[in-house]
């Protein structure tokens, strides 16, 4: 296959002149990690990949060494290997707390293990123990991705660095749950484990970088290969990284063809074992012959301008969220909220009207935004769901939370025009780059309030953190754009501007025709968009045979259909990512609350052999190599992302008069350079020292814990927000209410609920769904009712057109009638085994054992 490979302008991403593949020296040799290799063999829009890490133990001592590192988000985990002493250890599968507990039994013995785990969805960590002096040990992990596709071309991105993430909240007593170098807090349980040290800026590259990916069309016409950020190479039809490649930013590689509708049938491997069973895949094309009514919009527009937005990635945000206020119009309201510690206001009443005055305004107060401060998601996201929310029950809203019906010209409506208005799509944009550490704090705060707004994201950064900005978009039913490069922003914010307008085809319905799908098993199937193929799996039994119906109706209201037939093949990476996506859709709604989904994540990962956040792989030698645990310990530091400027200095705000730990703030009037030459004269600790009057952060390799800068209090002129405050409780604590506290919401609910049967069964089922949002809120503030838990559970599904209307409006009606009348099951449900949270366990409980932090809450 010859195959042009056309550059993305990589004069504007090329390597740092002092780029190269020497080794950061200490007093005690090079740093454990010394090479990372990355084979990928992309077919058709799956890629498998294996990765392949070397470390060296350089010490004198016993050692084990801790690598933090990136995975694609969507990927899934299938395989992990440990090769030492010309010995070959298969890593097994088990629940994390059983294979944590293997790893250290294993450790204590002074025998070789590792253990590879999840931490977030695009962050990992493998721990390699007990390697003896001078010897080399590799791992091997082994995945599989999907390649997502729109306008006619595919993406292979895999992340290489993880970059520094911004951690809110209160500091927590106990030891930390990983080596990272910022402390615990009760936003971020587990910020010691995705924090890992920085490289300072002067270090020849560290770590040996081989990466190549073969490409194998599978019957598509491939047009061209478009390489992204990295310097390439090709000889045949495998791409290859050039020397001298650094792990600081994503690879990727852009691959244009035509795809087409089908429905492939992958039947398990083995049959017997899987009670003949097999995984199906569906794409389904968007129709070329129907036009997306335009409807009238209420848009939220956030943008991040905390510190990690310094240089093009601000330029690029203002661009963009400039370029999503173009495309509004008069029908329109709009409001822009950018954030860093504080939300600033581009309107002071909220909501306005799209006139040309206001998005010149709008346009006027992004151009003013730089960098600066941190990363607060989660009090603009609560802000921007209120104003939305409070939109749709009665026109715009100020800022004081006073509804205002804005008129054309955003003065105040005129009798008749709102409700000219008529149902207005809700959209949330927002902008960032998404580094921060409280991700699950974030999901499950606004999870609830989402429903019946569609959210989008925009992840600008060469490094971006696209496991938690995909999974938001996921949420909100919206599309996740990341943009890596300047060049890339247009084509991305076209996507968005297609996606804020209508869909193509909503209410989508898969009916199978001759094929046997199993129950709960289909993945969502979410809205048909122009020029994005729908992506829908899920598991079948019996034979590999039979068609799908597609339903469902266009943007005018009109039924659509379509039909595919389906096709053998043997795929073995089908079974593994639909396994991957289900259990992702189940770890959003133990995020959203429901804790009792806690085995059957288990239970599923361990079943199809896909890695997650309760699972972990562990290899464990059965040979004693050393006396006891390891003598040294050492947690390897990453890159600085490329395109981000050194940590400086930087004063964290006060929340409820604590200090908060936070990433630094980046600048671009200072840096903080070291020369290999210096770095061989560190002492062994491997601490940096900072130059004379300046502050190290302790995100920079080597800083000592104890370098904190001083606290400067927040001005009490500025407009901000206390983040203790609106952090959620420990899970454990009392129940802000009992069943008896909340029986008068449910009883209003009930009243509503029948007063509302007499709706069209659009809005019946819309209804349903809303309703399921607030009784998972009135389940929390009980501490977990089962009935109300299983009843939300039930309702979320009501949009579906195969969800039986009629059967969950009565189930609805009945469960409220007996919680409000008493009659129902009463009190919080217990917490089950095992399923303690980090935050609810006090030094006193758990002695010196490592934080269940994978169970945060």
């Amino acid at each position: 296959m010859t195959v042009p490979i056309t550059p993305l302008r990589p004069e504007e991403c090329r390597p740092a002149p002092d780029a190269g593949l020497g080794a950061l020296e200490t007093g005690r040799g090079n740093l454990p990690l010394e090479s990372l290799d990355v084979a990928a063999h992309i077919t058709g829009l799956v890629a498998g990949v294996e990765v392949v890490q070397g470390f060296r133990n350089p010490f004198d001592v016993s050692l084990e060494a801790t690598y933090v590192f990136p995975l694609p988000p969507r990927a899934a985990v299938t395989a992990f290997r440990m090769e030492a002493d010309d010995r070959v250890i298969e890593g097994v599968l088990k629940e994390r707390g059983q294979a944590r507990a293997d790893y250290d039994r294993a450790m204590a013995e002074g025998r070789r293990a590792a253990i590879a785990e999840e931490d977030r969805p695009d962050v990992f960590t493998i721990r390699v123990g007990n390697i003896v002096p001078g010897e080399h040990v590799k791992v091997r992990l082994s995945l599989s991705q999907p390649l997502p596709y729109e306008d006619g071309a595919a993406e292979f991105r895999f992340p290489l660095v993880v970059a520094p993430r911004y951690i809110p909240g209160a500091p927590l007593g106990g030891p930390p749950a990983g080596a990272g170098v910022v402390p615990d807090t009760d936003a971020v349980p587990d910020a010691s484990r995705i924090t890992p040290p920085v490289l300072l800026p002067g270090f020849p590259d560290p770590v040996r970088l081989s990466l190549t990916a073969t490409i194998d069309g599978a019957g598509l016409d491939l047009r061209e290969i478009r390489s992204s950020l990295h310097e390439v190479s090709q000889e045949g039809d495998t791409i290859s990284l050039r020397p001298g490649e650094r792990l600081d930013r994503d690879f990727i590689l852009r691959l244009p063809f035509e795809a087409s509708a089908s429905l492939a049938l992958a039947p398990d491997e083995n049959p017997a074992g899987s009670g003949g069973e097999g995984t199906f895949t569906l794409s389904v094309i968007p129709p070329s012959d129907t036009v997306a009514a335009s409807a009238a919009r209420d848009v939220v527009l956030l943008l991040d301008r905390s510190g990690s937005m310094t240089g093009w990635k601000m330029v690029a945000a203002r661009r963009a969220a400039a370029r999503i206020v173009d495309t509004l119009t008069t029908r329109d309201r709009f409001a822009v909220l950018s954030f860093d510690s504080v939300i600033e206001h581009a309107f002071p009443d909220g909501l306005v009207g799209a006139t040309d005055r206001n998005r010149y305004r709008a346009v006027e107060h992004l151009a003013r935004l730089d960098a600066r401060g941190g990363t607060e998601i989660l009090a603009p996201m609560e802000e921007a769901l209120r104003l939305l929310s409070e939109s749709a029950e009665g026109g715009p809203t100020t800022a004081s939370g006073d509804r205002a019906s804005a008129g054309r010209d955003g003065e105040p409506a005129g009798p008749g025009e709102a409700a000219a208005d008529g149902a207005r799509d809700r959209v949330l944009v927002l902008v960032t780059d998404g580094q921060v550490g409280n991700e699950d704090q974030i999901l499950e705060r606004t999870a609830a309030r989402i429903s019946g707004i569609r959210v989008h994201t925009v992840g600008i950064d060469q490094a971006v953190n696209a496991g938690f900005l995909g999974r938001l978009a996921l949420l909100g039913s919206g599309r996740c754009e990341l943009v890596e490069s300047e060049d890339r922003l247009d084509e991305a914010m076209e996507h968005i501007h297609r996606r804020i307008g209508s869909p193509l085809v909503t209410d989508i319905a898969v009916k199978p025709e001759g094929l046997d799908i199993i129950a709960e098993t289909v993945t969502h199937v979410g809205s048909l968009y122009p020029g994005v193929p729908l992506s829908v799996s899920g598991r079948y039994r019996g034979a590999p045979s039979g068609a799908v119906a597609v339903r469902g109706l266009t943007s005018d209201g009109k039924p659509w259909e379509t039909g595919v037939t389906g096709q053998v093949v043997q795929d073995t990476a089908a079974r593994s990512l639909w396994a991957r996506a289900y259990l992702r859709r189940l770890e959003d709604r133990y995020l959203s609350g429901d804790r009792s989904l806690e085995q059957r994540i288990i239970d599923t990962s361990l079943t199809f052999g896909v890695l997650c956040r309760f699972t972990a792989f562990v290899a464990v030698d059965t040979r004693v190599v050393a006396e006891g645990g390891p003598e040294h310990r050492v947690i390897q530091p990453v890159e600085m992302p490329s395109g981000w400027d050194a940590p400086v200095a930087a004063a964290p705000l006060m929340a409820s008069g604590a200090p908060m730990a936070k990433m630094a703030a980046f600048s671009t009037t200072e840096s903080i350079a070291w020369t290999a030459d210096e770095a061989r004269r560190l002492p062994e600790s491997r601490a940096f020292p900072p130059p004379s009057g300046a502050y190290t952060d302790p995100a920079v390799a080597g800083a000592p814990r104890e370098a904190v800068p001083p606290v400067v209090p927040r001005s009490p002129g500025g407009r901000g927000f206390s983040v203790s405050a609106r952090m959620p409780q420990p899970r454990g604590r009392a129940p802000e209410t009992d069943l008896d506290g909340v029986r008068p919401l449910l009883s209003e609910e009930l009243v509503r609920l029948r007063s509302a049967e007499s709706l069209p069964e659009r809005d019946r089922r819309r209804y349903l769904a809303d309703l399921a949002s607030r009784l998972k809120v009135i389940d929390q503030m009980v501490g977990g009712q089962p009935d109300l838990a299983a009843l939300a559970a039930e309702l979320e599904t009501a949009e579906r057109a195969s969800a039986n209307l009629d059967a969950l409006w009565h189930r609805a009606v009945d469960v409220l009638t007996a919680i409000t009348t008493g009659s129902g099951s009463a009190g919080p449900e217990s917490t089950p085994p095992g399923s303690h949270g980090s935050a609810a366990q006090g030094p006193e409980q758990q002695g010196t054992r490592r934080r269940d932090f994978w169970k945060r809450g």
